[in-house]
Protein backbone atom coordinates (compact mmCIF):
# COMPACT_ATOMS: atom_id res chain seq x y z
CA UNK A 1 0.00 0.00 0.00
CA UNK A 2 2.81 2.44 0.83
CA UNK A 3 4.45 1.71 -2.51
CA UNK A 4 1.17 2.64 -4.23
CA UNK A 5 1.30 5.98 -2.42
CA UNK A 6 4.72 6.59 -3.97
CA UNK A 7 3.53 5.92 -7.51
CA UNK A 8 0.46 8.11 -6.92
CA UNK A 9 2.74 10.97 -5.83
CA UNK A 10 4.79 10.59 -9.01
CA UNK A 11 1.68 10.77 -11.15
CA UNK A 12 0.40 13.86 -9.36
CA UNK A 13 3.69 15.73 -9.70
CA UNK A 14 3.96 14.83 -13.37
CA UNK A 15 0.47 16.12 -14.09
CA UNK A 16 1.28 19.39 -12.33
CA UNK A 17 4.56 19.63 -14.22
CA UNK A 18 2.77 19.68 -17.58
CA UNK A 19 1.69 23.19 -16.75
CA UNK A 20 4.86 24.37 -15.03
CA UNK A 21 6.65 27.36 -16.53
CA UNK A 22 9.33 28.42 -14.05
CA UNK A 23 10.82 25.49 -12.17
CA UNK A 24 13.66 23.05 -12.42
CA UNK A 25 15.06 20.21 -10.37
CA UNK A 26 18.37 18.36 -10.54
CA UNK A 27 20.42 15.85 -8.62
CA UNK A 28 19.76 12.78 -6.50
CA UNK A 29 19.00 14.67 -3.29
CA UNK A 30 19.05 12.46 -0.18
CA UNK A 31 17.46 9.39 -1.80
CA UNK A 32 20.34 7.19 -0.62
CA UNK A 33 20.48 8.57 2.92
CA UNK A 34 19.27 6.00 5.53
CA UNK A 35 16.16 7.76 6.82
CA UNK A 36 13.95 5.91 9.26
CA UNK A 37 10.67 4.57 7.89
CA UNK A 38 7.97 7.23 7.40
CA UNK A 39 10.44 10.08 8.05
CA UNK A 40 9.95 13.27 6.01
CA UNK A 41 12.55 15.90 5.12
CA UNK A 42 12.18 19.29 3.44
CA UNK A 43 15.41 20.41 1.75
CA UNK A 44 16.66 23.69 0.30
CA UNK A 45 19.33 23.27 -2.37
CA UNK A 46 21.67 25.68 -4.13
CA UNK A 47 22.24 24.58 -7.72
CA UNK A 48 24.96 25.67 -10.08
CA UNK A 49 25.25 24.47 -13.68
CA UNK A 50 28.69 25.14 -15.12
CA UNK A 51 28.45 23.57 -18.58
CA UNK A 52 25.76 23.24 -21.28
CA UNK A 53 23.22 25.78 -20.06
CA UNK A 54 25.05 27.46 -17.16
CA UNK A 55 23.12 29.20 -14.39
CA UNK A 56 22.68 29.43 -10.63
CA UNK A 57 19.45 28.81 -8.76
CA UNK A 58 17.58 27.47 -5.76
CA UNK A 59 15.24 24.53 -5.39
CA UNK A 60 13.09 22.89 -2.75
CA UNK A 61 12.79 19.11 -2.38
CA UNK A 62 10.42 17.01 -0.27
CA UNK A 63 11.68 13.52 0.62
CA UNK A 64 9.77 10.76 2.42
CA UNK A 65 10.82 7.27 3.43
CA UNK A 66 7.80 5.08 2.67
CA UNK A 67 9.15 1.67 3.69
CA UNK A 68 12.50 0.18 4.66
CA UNK A 69 13.32 -0.18 0.94
CA UNK A 70 11.51 2.69 -0.81
CA UNK A 71 11.84 6.48 -0.83
CA UNK A 72 10.01 9.15 -2.81
CA UNK A 73 10.96 12.76 -3.47
CA UNK A 74 9.53 15.68 -5.43
CA UNK A 75 10.32 19.34 -5.88
CA UNK A 76 10.74 22.48 -7.94
CA UNK A 77 12.95 25.54 -8.13
CA UNK A 78 13.94 28.71 -9.96
CA UNK A 79 17.13 29.50 -11.83
CA UNK A 80 18.86 31.61 -14.43
CA UNK A 81 20.31 30.12 -17.62
CA UNK A 82 19.02 28.03 -20.48
CA UNK A 83 17.64 25.24 -18.24
CA UNK A 84 15.20 27.46 -16.37
CA UNK A 85 12.00 25.44 -16.10
CA UNK A 86 11.68 22.04 -14.47
CA UNK A 87 9.53 20.14 -11.98
CA UNK A 88 10.50 16.63 -10.88
CA UNK A 89 9.68 13.52 -8.86
CA UNK A 90 11.49 10.27 -8.12
CA UNK A 91 11.01 6.84 -6.57
CA UNK A 92 14.07 5.04 -5.18
CA UNK A 93 13.87 1.28 -4.53
CA UNK A 94 16.61 -0.51 -2.61
CA UNK A 95 17.80 -3.77 -4.19
CA UNK A 96 20.58 -4.59 -1.70
CA UNK A 97 21.17 -2.94 1.70
CA UNK A 98 24.36 -1.40 3.02
CA UNK A 99 25.64 -4.35 5.05
CA UNK A 100 29.17 -5.27 6.14
CA UNK A 101 31.34 -4.76 3.01
CA UNK A 102 28.33 -4.76 0.69
CA UNK A 103 27.29 -1.31 -0.61
CA UNK A 104 23.68 -0.23 -0.82
CA UNK A 105 22.39 -0.68 -4.38
CA UNK A 106 19.18 0.86 -5.66
CA UNK A 107 17.27 1.94 -8.75
CA UNK A 108 15.64 5.37 -8.84
CA UNK A 109 12.92 6.03 -11.40
CA UNK A 110 12.36 9.71 -12.16
CA UNK A 111 10.09 11.94 -14.22
CA UNK A 112 10.58 15.59 -15.14
CA UNK A 113 8.91 18.32 -17.13
CA UNK A 114 11.39 20.93 -18.25
CA UNK A 115 12.05 23.88 -20.49
CA UNK A 116 15.54 23.60 -21.94
CA UNK A 117 16.94 26.06 -24.48
CA UNK A 118 13.44 27.31 -25.24
CA UNK A 119 11.94 23.84 -25.76
CA UNK A 120 9.48 22.10 -23.45
CA UNK A 121 10.45 18.47 -22.73
CA UNK A 122 9.08 15.53 -20.76
CA UNK A 123 11.84 13.31 -19.39
CA UNK A 124 11.55 9.81 -17.95
CA UNK A 125 14.45 7.72 -16.77
CA UNK A 126 16.16 5.50 -14.25
CA UNK A 127 19.28 5.96 -12.13
CA UNK A 128 21.20 2.92 -10.83
CA UNK A 129 22.96 4.00 -7.64
CA UNK A 130 25.49 2.56 -5.19
CA UNK A 131 26.28 4.07 -1.79
CA UNK A 132 28.18 3.11 1.37
CA UNK A 133 28.38 4.46 4.88
CA UNK A 134 31.83 5.42 6.19
CA UNK A 135 33.15 6.98 9.38
CA UNK A 136 34.80 10.37 8.82
CA UNK A 137 36.55 11.63 11.96
CA UNK A 138 33.86 10.16 14.19
CA UNK A 139 30.91 11.17 11.99
CA UNK A 140 29.12 8.82 9.60
CA UNK A 141 28.52 9.96 6.02
CA UNK A 142 27.29 8.22 2.90
CA UNK A 143 29.13 8.74 -0.41
CA UNK A 144 27.25 7.61 -3.53
CA UNK A 145 27.64 7.22 -7.28
CA UNK A 146 24.68 7.31 -9.64
CA UNK A 147 24.30 7.06 -13.43
CA UNK A 148 20.98 8.69 -14.40
CA UNK A 149 19.83 7.61 -17.88
CA UNK A 150 16.82 9.33 -19.39
CA UNK A 151 14.69 9.68 -22.50
CA UNK A 152 13.86 13.31 -23.27
CA UNK A 153 10.72 13.79 -25.37
CA UNK A 154 10.17 16.94 -27.45
CA UNK A 155 6.40 17.20 -28.00
CA UNK A 156 6.64 20.11 -30.44
CA UNK A 157 8.94 18.29 -32.87
CA UNK A 158 7.74 14.75 -32.04
CA UNK A 159 11.34 13.71 -31.40
CA UNK A 160 13.42 12.39 -28.52
CA UNK A 161 17.01 12.10 -27.33
CA UNK A 162 18.71 10.06 -24.63
CA UNK A 163 20.62 11.63 -21.76
CA UNK A 164 23.30 10.25 -19.45
CA UNK A 165 25.29 11.72 -16.57
CA UNK A 166 27.52 10.59 -13.71
CA UNK A 167 26.52 11.92 -10.28
CA UNK A 168 29.02 11.70 -7.43
CA UNK A 169 27.86 12.90 -4.02
CA UNK A 170 27.81 12.51 -0.27
CA UNK A 171 25.13 12.93 2.41
CA UNK A 172 25.16 13.07 6.18
CA UNK A 173 23.80 14.96 9.19
CA UNK A 174 24.82 18.09 11.04
CA UNK A 175 24.40 17.73 14.81
CA UNK A 176 21.99 20.15 16.55
CA UNK A 177 24.84 21.95 18.35
CA UNK A 178 26.30 22.91 14.95
CA UNK A 179 23.06 23.56 13.03
CA UNK A 180 21.35 26.06 15.38
CA UNK A 181 18.22 23.87 15.53
CA UNK A 182 16.86 21.38 18.03
CA UNK A 183 17.06 18.58 15.46
CA UNK A 184 19.88 17.22 13.28
CA UNK A 185 19.95 18.76 9.80
CA UNK A 186 20.60 16.60 6.75
CA UNK A 187 23.26 17.88 4.38
CA UNK A 188 24.28 16.73 0.92
CA UNK A 189 26.68 17.79 -1.81
CA UNK A 190 26.81 16.50 -5.37
CA UNK A 191 28.91 16.89 -8.49
CA UNK A 192 27.28 16.06 -11.83
CA UNK A 193 29.28 15.30 -14.95
CA UNK A 194 27.33 15.39 -18.21
CA UNK A 195 28.18 12.42 -20.42
CA UNK A 196 25.54 12.66 -23.19
CA UNK A 197 23.12 15.51 -23.95
CA UNK A 198 23.24 16.53 -20.29
CA UNK A 199 24.98 19.17 -18.17
CA UNK A 200 27.71 19.50 -15.55
CA UNK A 201 27.13 21.18 -12.22
CA UNK A 202 27.65 21.34 -8.46
CA UNK A 203 24.80 21.26 -5.92
CA UNK A 204 24.61 21.65 -2.13
CA UNK A 205 21.52 21.06 0.02
CA UNK A 206 20.35 21.21 3.64
CA UNK A 207 17.26 19.32 4.86
CA UNK A 208 15.11 19.85 7.95
CA UNK A 209 13.11 16.88 9.34
CA UNK A 210 9.32 17.27 9.46
CA UNK A 211 7.12 15.76 12.16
Amino acid sequence: MKNLKGFSLLGLVMSLGLGSTAAFGYGMGISTFPLQEDKKVLSAEVTGIVHNGSGVGLQARYTQKLTSTSTVDAGLGIAAGERSARLFAGYDYELFPDYDVQPRTSLKAFIENSKEFGTRRNIVGVAPTVSKGFDFWGHEAFPYLSLPYGISLDGKRNSYETTLSANLGISGTIAPEYSMTSKPVTANAEVIVGLKDSFSGVFVGFGYPLE
